[in-house]
């Protein structure tokens, strides 16, 4: 096998999620992530609809982000396996990529240092996801084991939450499925860090064709543009267009998927927005009560509450921004004036 931009990490959960195109293996791993998926998505949103109201209102919310995060790699998969015949043509182009770099020592040093990048990019990005459903999987092990009341198997809780058709009576059923909801979790994350890897892969490749094509276009000087021959800026025009023609289909391959997470992140955004409406809310009913009325240590008590109340509960972005409209439209503000910076510059 010659030189490619994937990794050979990558390769194989995209044979495994059953997104490489035309291997014959495909059909095989397609169909397991039908079941696998279909069958614990029941489970999880049986557990969705017949604990709506309960009262421990965090680990409800647990429950529907894990069943969302399943939700969305089940698109994610349908959509590349619909759209294959575009992930087919981006593979031939970047074999056709590196077949031509051969003939340029510049091209070469460009796509190797690509290929590396994205090789650790892939690396990480899935090592992050393989990791942070291990410490999840692991925190509910040590909650069972530190509580008193989770003695009995049908009382722990389970790594995802799902109301099963059968009841945990004995350590053998529960230990079996917490094995079976880690391995289940565990091909989650290989999956969401393989199509996220797939993307940051395609996108450095094109970013190093960029590259390839400006470093030539940089290289004719004016001494050398009245030699030029037809041949060589017919290369470029090609060069220029094919690049084009990659990063179009990048955006075929990945426009639904990034319109499918675009929606489940404002749901998320809905849901703080929420919370901060209602937060405000508490000053004014602390206000309207007859709080004029009480004792003198209850009103500087109940004066406390209102003014404490004026400062707005707010879900920060790794404890430095607020996730509020206000914040996200100063952001796009201060993104818009940098391109307008970059665009007069060059």
């Amino acid at each position: 096998m010659g030189r490619t931009t994937f990794s050979r990490l990558i390769r194989c959960t995209l044979h495994i999620c059953g997104i490489w195109p035309y291997v014959p293996s495909t059909v095989v791993f397609r169909l397991y992530w039908i079941i696998a998926l279909s069958t614990a998505q029941v489970f999880q949103y049986r557990y969705v609809v017949m604990n709506f109201h309960v009262d421990d209102f965090a680990e409800y919310m647990d429950g529907v982000s894990c069943t969302m995060s399943s939700s969305l790699l089940y698109i994610k998969l349908v959509i590349l396996w619909f759209y294959q015949r575009i992930f087919y043509d981006l593979v031939q182009m970047m074999s056709a990529d590196w077949k031509d770099c051969i003939s340029s020592r510049c091209s070469s040093r460009v796509m190797i240092d690509g290929a590396n990048l994205a090789r650790r990019a892939s690396r990480w990005i899935v090592g992050m996801y393989v990791g942070s459903v291990t410490f999840y999987s692991l925190g509910v092990l040590a909650g069972n084991a530190n509580s008193p009341e989770t003695l009995e198997p049908y009382a722990r809780d389970l790594i995802l939450k799902m109301e099963l058709p059968f009841n945990i009576s004995t350590n053998f059923i529960y230990t079996t499925v917490q094995s079976v909801q880690y391995y289940y979790l565990l091909f989650i994350a290989c999956g969401h860090g393989t199509i996220n890897s797939l993307l940051v892969t395609l996108i450095i490749h094109v970013c190093g064709q960029i590259d390839i094509l400006r470093e030539s276009l940089t290289k004719i000087s004016k001494c050398s543009v009245d030699s030029m021959d037809e041949i060589t800026l017919r290369s470029l025009i090609i060069k220029h267009q094919r690049i084009v023609i990659f990063a179009e289909n990048i955006e075929n391959l990945f426009t639904y998927i990034a319109f499918i997470m675009l929606l489940s992140d404002t749901t998320i955004i809905c849901c703080l927005g929420f919370i901060i409406v209602t937060s405000k809310m508490i000053g004014s009913a602390a206000y309207d009560s007859l709080w004029y009325d009480f004792t003198i240590e209850e009103s500087r008590t109940m004066l406390f509450l209102i003014v404490r109340s004026q400062k707005r509960l707010t879900i920060t972005s790794g404890k430095i921004l607020d996730l509020s409209l206000e914040r996200f439209t100063s952001v796009v503000k201060a993104s818009l004036s940098y391109i307008s910076v970059l665009l007069a510059m060059y």
